[in-house]
């Protein structure tokens, strides 16, 4: 008990003296949201483009760190996050958000993508929760409308689409050398975004539709005899390449396991349970490596940087695995050997940043990569460390 309140001692400080105060500074006060780069010498771009994804996933970080820590500043930032959602990446012709804008909030990308839709949901869920506006809720459910109206097909949930919803070509999803109609990656936040509408809503409609996905990542996306998830697919769910990415897996493990904790549905929980097991299990087994866990695993052949969401998504899917089988003491031990190994290697201790988004085996930082961007978000990080808090609690 000892070990584990200390450690998450150091994660609270961690938040509180590090990740919030520097997503805080990039608050954007003249044009609304929040800067959209910076790079690896800490110069911020204020004229770079805003990802919508980056502004709905600050969005649901200072929601959810407001929902943790209850200090009114918290919500004041999610609230500049949700206004420029509102005013700068909402289509209000033709529905659902933008995949980017202008430094000014224009319109700079107008594809939309599924994956993006289920950010924004994830987002307004949680700064309903937070707020208590019913309109970001009505928001919500308009994007799940869009989502459900022109997002998938009978077999699951479609990808890339143009401003009004023509199919388009998934480059933003796809990588590996492979063109994919449907991913795992979308499927899964998917999931995300609708368990947490469904936490704070318990519509049937949004029941139903968690219970449809955990059926196909069942049936489609886990593969039993090489006890991990294909990744991109066609049109149909068959695979396109051989590929196993671990900081997906370790990641589903937990979020899966979120979801049947809010859908509160014993049969699909006895279907589900084992699934996740095995995940972390093999993730466990496989790739946690040197006080870490590696990339993935292209054909038979291993990536082994340091990525910091795969760290990130590590300490909960561990932590996931341990609360449920608590007498598994080595997986609480990972978490504890792989927070150690983030505050060594992946936090960049200059002042006036945060964490480095990949290192070298050897631990050396990879300097080609910003600190900020798109993609480069509090989304996993800062969730660490609120989810930890929270598993930990008093």
């Amino acid at each position: 008990m000892q070990e584990t309140n200390k450690m998450k001692q150091q994660i609270q400080d961690h938040l509180d003296k590090v990740i919030l105060p520097f997503w805080e500074s990039l608050k954007d006060d003249e044009y609304g949201g929040f800067y959209g780069y910076m790079d690896i010498d800490l110069n911020v771009d204020k004229k770079a483009v805003k990802g919508c994804i980056l502004n709905n996933r600050i969005l649901w970080f200072f929601a959810n760190a407001y929902l943790t820590k209850k200090r009114p500043e918290l919500l004041s930032y999610a609230k500049h996050a949700y206004e420029f959602l509102k005013k700068a990446c909402l289509d209000k012709t033709y529905g659902g958000v933008y995949w980017s804008v202008t430094f000014d909030g224009k319109p700079e990308e107008d594809m939309k993508h599924t994956y993006n839709q289920a950010f924004a949901i994830y987002a307004l869920s949680s700064y309903y929760d937070a707020s208590g506006d019913k309109e970001a809720l009505d928001i919500a459910f308009s994007i799940y409308d869009v989502i459900e109206a022109h997002c998938k097909d009978d077999k699951g949930y479609l990808e890339a689409f143009d401003r009004n919803f023509q199919p388009v070509s998934n480059e933003k999803l796809s990588e590996n050398g492979v063109m994919a109609e449907k991913t795992m990656n979308t499927l899964l936040h998917v999931f995300e975004g609708y368990t947490e509408l469904y936490r704070v809503t318990k519509d049937k409609r949004v029941g139903e539709n968690l219970r449809w996905m955990l059926d196909i990542f069942a049936k489609k996306v886990y593969n039993p005899d090489k006890k991990h998830q294909e990744v991109f697919f066609d049109k149909d769910w068959n695979t396109l390449i051989d590929l196993y990415s671990y900081g997906h897996d370790i990641e589903t493990s937990w979020l899966i396991d979120r979801g049947l904790e809010i859908l509160n549905d014993p049969d699909v929980t006895e279907k589900l349970s084992p699934i996740t097991d095995t995940l972390a299990e093999q993730i466990y087994k496989i790739a946690y490596k040197d006080h870490s866990v590696i990339n993935e695993c292209e054909r038979g052949v291993d990536n082994t940087t340091r990525v910091w969401w795969v760290q990130a998504e590590s300490v909960l899917g561990f932590m996931n695995y341990y609360q449920k089988h608590p007498e598994k003491t080595e997986y609480f031990k990972a978490v504890q050997d792989i927070w150690e190994y983030i505050q060594t290697y992946m936090v960049d201790k200059r002042p006036g940043s945060e964490w480095f988004w990949e290192v070298n085996e050897d631990g050396s930082p990879i300097l080609d990569r910003p600190i900020v961007e798109p993609w480069k978000c509090p989304y996993h990080n800062g969730r660490m460390c609120i989810e930890v808090i929270r598993r930990i609690g008093a």
